[in-house]
């Protein structure tokens, strides 16, 4: 691993600034400690959040420091101090992820093997501007914590064959820290990270689409690209020269909905970008298209401060000439279309009930206008014990009656692999989208025996129809439509801003709002729109117009 010169052109003037912003700090304050207090507060209560908090500060701080010094060229006796002290903390991994199996040391979570990978490059990168001692200890512990549980224990860990972002942060990390440190262990380690970066190119289907939804693209895709231009460098192979691979790079352009925003399918965020060094690197490798560029990337776009993402910010961003987006994208595997189109923006989904990261939200969509999400994706809550356990869908974020789609006489979606939407249709052109799709096998609704829900979309004007054949004649219909924004009701139209519906004649319109924690752990209150009635067999359409 070569650091490279840091391209001015690339405007990571921001960047710069406030990485000698944060070294200040970290120099002048004294980082939190990973108490037992706060360890023992995952498995005591489920917070997951008071640790990880202290944990990520202690990250922030590293970053800061060890970018610092590379930048500048000069020693700092708080790195060192900070180095030891992380090399010092009872585990690397978070107290949600401990392993009954493989308890302690034997196990290397996500973050375990970030850690190793932001201390393994800065062994390098501060080889005379660190104290030796202080560097050898470093490497002494990312051999102990993060390499040696891989190449001396032939047991493969759970996530070497998971389909989703582990296998590729997991492996990832710990061979480029293996590849960094030159660890001669790597004709044993280097099978098992080739055989779990296959495990997670597995997971997206031939379109490329991440239905854990855009952040975990950035996670799980960006330490695949990470590892492959190390492994690359290393050794030649390439891992990049894969027609898979290019659609996967391709994802962020494709559901792109302008102004920095997206659809926060599967656990999300609505808005943010992408490390700008990832983005610049695959268009230069593969040639994808780029999502649309706002703002100067900054060192607190991670809430994690994640060493890869930051340094390959620094090395590998460029100039990139933006290309005008494509009116409409369709992911057929994922089922997901995108359409845009004069400030306006349209998105929708299909799938099944057992996606990674999996809301209940077959058939739900989002409306973009006027530079604002109007109908929205909740996205990601708050992580806490209980949301990757029995309470999922006890979360508003997950739920079916937190996502734009209807329920039928009081019952929702429910979750499960055969839980599965159906394309019926998709065309596209002049400016026009139809998408349809059968939902009737995710509910368990006694009343339903099909419901097949269209999208027709044109430029800031969406029709949408619900088609219901109910075996008893007629069910009990509420359509749910969830926003950020507060709607307004008045007599036959609903209005969130500058988007009205049109309420048909013979449904009720009421709002309901409810305060709920986001990811990372902040009060926000969200809006939904109720629209109920008794309906008969056949189609219901509702109209939606940006004005």
């Amino acid at each position: 691993m070569i650091a490279t010169p840091i391209p001015q052109q690339a405007g990571l003037g921001r960047l710069v600034r406030e990485i000698r912003a944060e070294a200040d700090r970290a120099r002048a304050t004294p980082a939190p400690e990973l108490t037992f207090t706060l360890w023992r507060r995952f498995a005591d209560t489920g917070d997951r959040l008071a640790y990880e908090r202290a944990y990520f500060e202690r990250r922030r701080r590293l970053a800061a420091l060890v970018l610092a010094a590379h930048l500048d060229g000069r020693p700092d006796p708080a790195l060192d101090d900070l180095l030891w002290s992380v090399c010092d903390e009872r585990t690397w991994v978070l107290p949600a992820h401990e392993s009954q199996d493989r308890p302690g040391e034997a196990f290397v979570d996500l973050f375990a093997a970030e850690t190793g990978h932001t201390l393994a490059e800065a062994a390098v990168l501060l080889d005379g501007l660190a104290d030796p001692r202080v560097l050898a200890r470093v490497r002494e512990e990312v051999d102990r914590r993060v390499l040696r549980p891989l190449y001396a224990d032939p047991a493969p860990m759970w996530w070497e064959s998971a389909r989703h972002n582990w296998p590729a942060v997991c492996a990832g990390a710990a061979g480029m820290a293996a590849l960094a440190l030159g660890s001669p262990h790597l004709p044993a380690l280097l099978p098992r990270l080739r055989g779990a970066m296959e495990a997670f190119l597995s997971g997206a289907g031939r379109d490329g689409a991440c239905l854990e939804g855009p952040d975990y693209w950035t996670y799980g895709f960006g330490y695949f690209t990470y590892f492959a231009e190390a492994l690359c460098e290393h050794t030649g192979e390439n891992l990049l020269d894969d027609p898979h691979v290019r659609e996967m790079a391709a994802y962020p352009a494709r559901i792109d909905l302008g102004d920095g925003a997206r659809p926060a399918f599967a656990d999300a965020h609505g808005e943010g970008g992408y490390p700008l060094g990832l983005l610049c690197r695959l268009s230069g490798r593969l040639g994808v298209p780029l999502p649309v560029r706002t703002g100067e990337p900054s060192f607190h776009d991670d809430p994690c401060y994640r060493w890869a993402h930051l340094s390959r910010t620094l090395w590998w961003s460029q100039d990139v000439p933006e290309t005008d987006p494509e009116p409409h994208s369709y992911l057929p595997d994922a089922a997901i279309v995108v359409a845009r189109s004069d400030g306006t923006a349209f998105a929708a989904k299909g799938g099944h009930n057992d996606e990674p990261h999996n809301h209940l939200d077959l058939g739900h969509f989002v409306l973009r206008g006027h530079g604002r999400t109007l109908l929205d994706d909740l996205g990601a809550p708050e992580y806490t014990r209980d949301y990757f356990r029995e309470g999922r869908y006890q979360v508003p974020h997950a739920s079916a009656e937190w996502h734009s789609v209807p329920l039928i006489d009081g019952a929702g979606q429910q979750p499960g692999p055969g839980r599965r939407a159906v394309v019926v249709a998709h065309a596209a052109g002049d400016g026009a989208l139809t998408f349809a799709l059968d939902l009737t096998a995710a509910y368990d609704a006694p009343a339903l025996d099909r419901l097949v829900r269209t999208f027709r979309w044109r430029a800031g004007r969406l029709e949408l129809e619900d088609d219901f054949t109910l075996g008893s004649g007629e069910a009990l219909v509420e359509e749910l439509f969830v926003s950020r924004v507060r709607p307004s009701v008045e007599p036959g139209r609903v209005t969130w801003g500058p988007l009205a519906l049109a309420v048909p004649p013979g449904w009720r319109a009421q709002t309901e709002e409810r305060d709920v924690r986001g990811h990372r752990g902040e009060i926000e209150t969200i809006h939904r729109v109720r629209l109920t009635a008794r309906v008969p067999s056949g189609a219901h359409r509702f109209v939606f117009t940006v004005e």
